[in-house]
């Protein structure tokens, strides 16, 4: 069975639009516009944080958007950016999109947005045949417009949109469930440990600041810090292993790290300065991407941009994860909102820890625990769940699979 195919701009329900320049000293008041930051980050853009800026009455009308309207990253500094494409969802109802962006409206009728989001999310997609290389890469407006798209009965594209939005619902659901476990996990630590309302507080005596019974040590006193290191990238015999190989680039604000961009060999963990470091180990970024923390899902070795944290003192892998967290915090804090170049070990000399009674942190750590659980099992359920609708949104589009 064959689709026709027809020049993406008869879809249209509106000539396309760049969006807005607005210079950062206009920034902070009005309301919210879309930048090439939550582009990249959403692929499904809902009413989350944004920069705000003035709007007169023209720019409103001209460049607000519209649930299921298209942006495509009109420029990128790599060429796999250009021309990435996200739909909106549920925003706020009047909110903007910056220059480098194109919003695209398509005509009901004849198309079905959420369909040609996934059209031009796969490896169907023909939008690498119009990017450009010049000092960015990048897309223009009239360019997509004339390019020809598959081009299915409108019924077709609701089935094929529905069945991959099934899959992105889910993960969505997973996200917002473990944010508000995310959320209830830190505010157990807060109460307990910054509030200091734990257990039992009412008759404990606080003696210089500090509960007594509770130490306040350097960090680097009472945790290890141990570094890592990387394989010679000239050997393939140490790459495209098994053993997951955590750097910067695999850091997110995710509780949890399940699998990493690079996988190493047994040969290349043995010729490099890492070791394997064990599941629950708390990591932290050094360089690149600096101060993001996670919790090893799995055991991974790490590169030299990273610090592996363990404790002989604190037998509590969460307890450490949220008091580096609380601490690195304080330190940005600090430093006036300054970002770390680089962390190196005399850093951690810097930053204090909080150490309470063995029974609290085991109290807490009892509580903590099924809460941290849940987030990474519905961490693991996105990735399962990403998997499948990867390896089906090809086939679909293809027409490989029917509907």
């Amino acid at each position: 069975m064959s689709w026709e195919k027809v020049k993406f701009g008869d879809l249209y329900e509106v000539p396309s639009r760049n969006g807005l320049t607005k210079p950062s000293k206009v920034r902070g008041t009005g309301y919210k516009m879309i930048n090439m930051g939550e582009l990249f980050a959403n692929n499904r853009i809902y009413d989350i944080p944004m920069e705000f800026v003035p709007l007169t009455d023209s720019e409103k009308k001209n460049c607000k958007v519209e649930r299921d309207d298209l942006l495509f990253a009109r420029q990128s500094l790599v060429l796999e950016g250009a021309g990435k494409c996200s739909i909106i969802m549920d925003v706020s109802p009047m909110t903007v999109f910056e220059s480098h962006l194109i919003r695209i409206r398509l005509n009901h009728a004849k198309a079905h947005p959420m369909f040609y989001y996934y059209y031009f999310s796969s490896s169907c997609s023909p939008i690498k045949s119009i990017v450009s290389q010049c000092a960015q890469a990048g897309i223009r407006g009239s360019d997509l417009g004339e390019l020809y798209v598959e081009f299915p009965p409108l019924a077709t594209q609701r089935r094929i949109a529905d069945i991959l939005s099934a899959y992105d619902d889910l993960i969505e659901n997973n996200r917002k469930q473990i944010k508000l476990l995310e959320e209830s996990a830190q505010r157990l630590y807060k109460e307990w440990f910054v509030d200091l309302r734990f257990p039992g507080h009412e008759h404990t005596k606080i003696m210089n600041g500090v509960p007594e019974g509770w130490g306040i040590y350097r960090f680097s006193d009472k945790v290890d810090i141990m570094s890592g290191g990387t394989p010679k990238t000239d050997n393939p015999n140490y790459y495209n292993g098994t053993i997951p190989f955590y750097t910067p680039k695999d850091s997110d604000d995710a509780f949890f790290a399940f699998e990493t961009i690079t996988n190493i060999t047994e040969e290349g963990l043995n010729n490099c300065n890492s070791r394997l470091y064990p599941k629950n180990t708390v990591i932290i970024t050094a360089r690149g991407t600096v101060g993001k923390t996670t919790l090893l899902a799995v055991p991974m070795a790490m590169n030299q941009s990273c610090y592996a944290l363990k404790s002989d003192n604190i037998k509590a892998p969460y307890y450490l994860f949220f008091a580096l967290n609380k601490e690195i915090a304080s330190l940005k804090a600090m430093s006036n909102g300054g970002v770390f170049n680089t962390i190196i070990v005399k850093t951690f000399d810097s930053i204090h820890i909080a150490i309470p009674s063995n029974n609290l942190i085991t109290s807490f750590e009892t509580l903590v625990t099924p809460i941290m659980e849940q987030i990474k099992t519905k961490t693991r359920e996105i990735f399962v769940l990403v998997e499948a609708r990867d390896r089906l949104l090809p086939k679909l589009m293809s027409k490989e699979v029917e509907v």
